[in-house]
């Protein structure tokens, strides 16, 4: 009789590898699939790696185009982000993986899939809604909600102990147990000593960003170029000469260098998981925040007041709110992006950036096709088309609720 035939998410690390085994230990074929969404990794080792441990084929997957263009310059158009702090780089990465896993799936004849997902997390929402949006008949194995695995394997240390046994080489030690993520957007860092609120992460910790007490003493100047909101040109210098990319993902992979070097993009909160826990986790976005900062400012040049206080109090509220909760392949994200790309339609320039030190300052910004600012109505020294006169009915007519407040006020005797 045939074995059940699964498809798991696989990292290379070590609970997808323990998980990999395990899975083999209960009778299951295996097919690994490994996403590249950007992270450093030596693909052809882990899928090696996989091989020896016992799976049957393994796929790897270059999602990074599909990741920066369908995902990330969405997220920057509306300035998504979660609890005023949290730029979403995890969260961001999950439709793209989930739904390249279903065509993995699809594609070998596995009436399951599995990943490595903590019981605890938000993932584990994330990729299942997906999947089960993908092919709705997919049976999932998620081996952190097994009783069985997880009475057994109670942490870490277990793990690490199982995969000495199974001779699974690992990265990750007793003295170093915190989790990470990485992808091109971001990479993130939880469990361990950072569970601890109060502790400080250690400066080894940090992969991707220089430390911008020892960044270079001298600053870095480029410049973004957004076109309906879209990213589409950065210039810089390199080694003194003019330089200038196009192509999304260059543009993309580029400014994550530039931001890498100067420190840029560290954030270390305490966050509202989705299934209700508080979470401690440090982020490293270093190119996705310079470009959400860059697209932000321009936003306040060209767009139009009331389109902006709109599409902030409710498209990037939500749309973030989707991404951060699992709900990407959802009828609701579909209408808010299409939202998006109305609110866009007039972010249009340049902005000129600065990076020094972990932080990027915006230099100067402008635009040749958007015209709401005219520096003539706004200046102090001369006075063109604008009757400063006539602010006096405006004032008028906005004080007359308040006047009626302050009698009524007064009136109790109730102090303002």
């Amino acid at each position: 009789m045939a074995k059940d035939k699964v498809c798991l998410a696989y990292s290379g690390g070590l609970d997808t590898s323990c998980i990999l085994a395990w899975l083999i230990e209960k009778g299951y074929d295996v097919v690994c699939f490994m996403a590249d969404v950007g992270q450093e990794e030596d693909f052809e080792a882990a899928k090696q790696k996989a091989l020896k441990i016992g799976a049957k084929e393994v796929y790897v997957e270059d999602l990074r185009r599909e990741f920066v263009e369908e995902l990330c310059f969405p997220a920057i158009q509306c300035n998504a982000v979660y609890e005023n702090i949290y730029l979403l780089g995890t969260s961001l990465a999950r439709p793209v993986i989930a739904r390249a896993q279903i065509s993995v799936a699809q594609k070998t004849k596995c009436t399951l899939v599995s990943h490595g997902c903590t019981g605890k997390g938000n993932d584990q929402v994330r990729f299942e809604l997906a999947f089960y949006a993908l092919q709705p008949s997919i049976k999932v194995i998620a081996p952190w909600r097994i009783p069985e695995f997880y009475n057994r394997f109670a942490g870490r240390n277990d793990l690490l102990d199982y995969a000495t046994q199974q001779s699974i080489p690992v990265t990750s030690t007793k003295s170093k147990p915190w989790s990470m993520d990485e992808n091109l957007a971001h990479c993130s860092y939880e469990a361990g000593i950072l569970e601890d609120p109060d502790t400080t992460p250690p400066t080894d910790m940090w992969k991707l960003t220089q430390d911008p007490e020892s960044a270079p003493n001298s600053h870095e100047d480029f410049t973004f170029m957004f076109e309906k909101g879209i990213p589409v040109k950065l210039s810089y210098k390199e080694a003194g000469k003019d330089k200038t990319v196009t192509n999304p993902l260059d543009l993309f992979l580029t400014a994550n260098i530039i931001a890498r070097r100067h420190g840029v993009g560290r954030v270390d909160i305490v966050e509202n998981r989705f299934i209700g826990l508080k979470s401690r986790g440090c982020y490293e976005t270093p190119g996705l925040t310079m470009l959400r900062s860059a697209h932000l400012d321009l936003e306040g040049l060209v767009l139009d007041r009331e389109v902006r206080a709109l599409r902030d109090q409710f498209v990037t509220f939500n749309y973030s709110k989707i991404l951060y909760n699992g709900l990407y392949f959802s009828p609701e994200r579909e209408f808010l992006e299409e939202s998006i790309k109305a609110s866009q339609k007039n972010v249009n320039g340049q902005v000129r950036c600065r990076a020094y030190k972990g932080q990027m300052m915006v230099l100067g910004r402008s635009s040749e096709t958007e015209k709401l600012y005219d520096a003539t109505e706004s200046s102090m020294d001369e006075i063109t088309g604008f009757e400063p006169s006539e602010t006096s009915g405006f004032i008028g007519v906005q004080a007359i609720r308040l006047k009626k407040y302050g009698a009524m006020k007064g009136e109790k005797g109730e102090r303002l």
